[in-house]
């Protein structure tokens, strides 16, 4: 008996987008509660939290997933000031973090809105990759290799100067080495690029490894395969 297509009208794709911006919320929240997710010099990695935000994209185009990731950065931003986070040290004078308003208006826009809103570039791949699994993953890993890359724009800018402080922590594997050869503007781009890389390259590993069980899912097939059918 075959199964019949589902129809997705625009309040069916605006539920579905609400509903992976619910769920990728969820996630990372329930991933702030799990020590093993934390970085010993801040940050952290999450449980394949913004793929329900690629997943959007994947279903429903490019369109609708940077809508969604838009809103999902948004969310992001009022988590973060909720839970008292980094994001609310920046803007308070008396803190270690504050380097002015103009820099966290500016960390701001480049390490949330930016950062979270490039997700939705998933779904590049949906038309023009037939095997479909293929497509997904290979959207992850764009949408969350860009931005790792806003993530190092913005380190190198506004914390290139932790750069010799970083790597001269005792232990660090080859940090001394890379003092003794590596200075400047170079040790600062090197910096924000490991720093970042030490969460969001687990997360791209984690997130891909999702996709591909989710992108086997029939009505995910199904959603997808009717989208692009309609879009032609």
């Amino acid at each position: 008996m075959s199964v019949k297509t589902p129809s997705i009208n625009k309040v069916s794709r605006l539920t579905l987008s609400a509903m992976m911006i619910a769920l990728a919320t969820a996630l990372a929240v329930v991933c702030e509660f799990i020590p093993v997710l934390h970085l010993p010099f801040g940050g952290g990695f999450t449980i394949a939290s913004m793929l329900p935000i690629v997943l959007v994209s994947y279903l429903f185009g490019l369109r609708w997933g940077f809508f969604s990731s838009a809103v999902y950065s948004l969310i992001q931003i009022l988590f973060s000031i909720a839970r008292g986070g980094s994001l609310v040290a920046l803007f308070t004078p008396n803190s270690d973090d504050f380097m002015g308003y103009s820099a966290a208006v500016w960390i701001l826009i480049l390490d949330y809105l930016v950062a979270y809103t490039v997700l939705g570039i998933g779904g590049i791949f949906r038309k023009k990759i037939k095997n479909k699994t293929a497509a997904l993953v290979l959207g992850v890993v764009v949408a969350l290799s860009l931005r790792y890359l806003v993530h190092i724009v913005s380190g190198y800018i506004f914390y290139g100067a932790w750069a010799e402080w970083f790597f001269g922590q005792e232990g660090l594997f080859l940090g001394e080495k890379i003092l003794t050869s590596v200075h400047g503007k170079a040790l600062a781009w090197l910096y924000s690029t490991v720093y970042n890389g030490l969460y969001m390259i687990p997360e791209i590993v984690i997130t891909a490894l999702g996709a591909v069980a989710v992108a086997r899912i029939p009505m995910i097939r199904r959603i997808a395969e009717k989208n692009i059918d309609q879009q032609k």
